[in-house]
């Protein structure tokens, strides 16, 4: 089942569902035909859309809108943070190409600051999931729930089979490695499942954590995986700024625990516009360059750790 299908069910079976886009039709094809006047297309018009949103879920409704992520969370964030997030309305704000994932557009189109706007408004949920069945798996108990949540829209197929028992706030632990965690959200899943093979062909032991939902996060699992490994990754197609690094730094001040974290993320630039797989490999985020960094890093710690040791 894609994600179509899957809203496309949801919505039939609860006549509270309105389903509504800023001229992003992308996902959503089917639906007008299916859905008839509980589907609504305002134009490019994201500000407005989120405002009736906003106003048709205060009469009972719950929206789940769709915008391209970069105008969703940027150009219409006053309206998500005060029409939306202060009286805590269940719409749901469907994003469009996030990340890595708008490809060849350039820095107007490319939605690397999202999570970080979102998580930052009080109330408001961010679903990162790493795949489309992974977003089919969690999107009822999102939509169901009473906070508007954030989602990453993601289409790409599964390079797992995913566990079917999702939980808000609870990740999904692929594997319980000892000397590396890996934890990733969102399409940099493939890849860190990839870098993850690498590394343990080379001897490395790696927990692997799909979070599925980075607000509210599964604080259990990273700070496990901060106790239990003597490394944490943080890996995603974001500005290293008010990201899962920035997530990850806070969860452990608020515990006063120290971790040996490497951030994988973007630095204060846009990437070069290219398809996804020239994307990943130009910005240094495929498989092997992810496991490669790991791989350097966990050797220069161990070397100095053998150093430090024999100090007299």
């Amino acid at each position: 089942m894609n994600y179509e299908d899957a809203l496309t069910e949801t919505v039939l079976a609860d006549e509270r569902y309105v389903v509504m886009t800023a001229e992003n039709r992308a996902a959503i094809r089917n639906l007008p035909s299916a859905l008839g006047e509980r589907f609504i297309d305002t134009g490019i018009t994201e500000q407005a859309m989120v405002g009736a949103a906003a106003g048709l879920a205060l009469r009972g409704r719950i929206p789940v809108v769709h915008a391209l992520a970069a105008f969703l969370t940027m150009r219409a964030f006053e309206f998500i943070r005060t029409d939306v997030g202060i009286p805590c309305l269940p719409v749901k704000l469907v994003g469009g190409v996030p990340g890595f994932l708008s490809t060849a557009n350039g820095p107007t189109h490319q939605a690397l600051e999202d999570v970080s706007l979102m998580r930052g408004i009080p109330n408001v949920h961010v679903f990162c999931p790493a795949d489309e069945q992974d977003l089919v798996i969690g999107l009822r108990k999102v939509l169901e729930s009473p906070n508007p949540f954030y989602i990453r829209h993601n289409p790409l197929p599964a390079v797992i089979e995913h566990d079917p028992s999702f939980e808000i706030g609870k990740a999904e632990v692929i594997s319980d490695g000892t000397d590396v965690s890996i934890l990733v959200y969102g399409m940099l899943f493939r890849q860190a499942y990839e870098a993850r093979s690498l590394l343990e062909a080379e001897g490395i032991s790696v927990r692997l954590i799909n979070l599925r939902t980075v607000k509210p996060i599964d604080e259990r699992a990273v700070l496990c995986a901060a106790r239990e490994t003597r490394l944490v990754v943080t890996l995603e197609d974001h500005f290293l700024t008010g990201g899962l690094t920035s997530i990850v730094s806070e969860l452990l001040l608020h515990h006063r625990m120290a971790a040996n974290v490497l951030p994988i993320a973007l630095p204060d630039r846009w990437f070069r516009p290219a398809l996804l797989d020239d994307v990943l490999e130009h910005e240094g985020f495929t498989g092997l360059q992810i496991a490669e960094g790991i791989s350097r890093v966990t050797r220069e710690d161990a070397a100095r750790k053998k150093s430090t040791n024999r100090r007299p």
